[in-house]
């Protein structure tokens, strides 16, 4: 598995149901994502990007030297 579909399955693991799209730039190593969640309602920014870092633990720093992120809620339609 290459480094952007680990991503995007651990992120989708930790969040069920989240929308995510990653992609790679700048070389294999820096990765943007961009993750729609529905838990991340009533969450700070900073929270929501501590959730998805937390996925990624022992990811960030070796395997991935960066991650352009952008978060959102993700309006489950009730």
């Amino acid at each position: 598995m290459n480094i952007v579909d680990e991503v995007k399955h651990r992120i989708e693991d930790a969040l069920p149901g989240a929308s995510v799209e990653v992609a790679a730039f700048s070389g294999d190593d820096h990765l943007r994502a961009t993750v729609s969640a529905s838990q991340f309602q009533g969450k700070g920014r900073v929270e929501q990007h501590r959730m998805v870092y937390a996925s990624l633990e022992g990811l960030i720093g070796g395997t991935v030297h960066a991650l352009q992120l952008e978060t959102s809620v993700l309006d489950d339609g009730a």
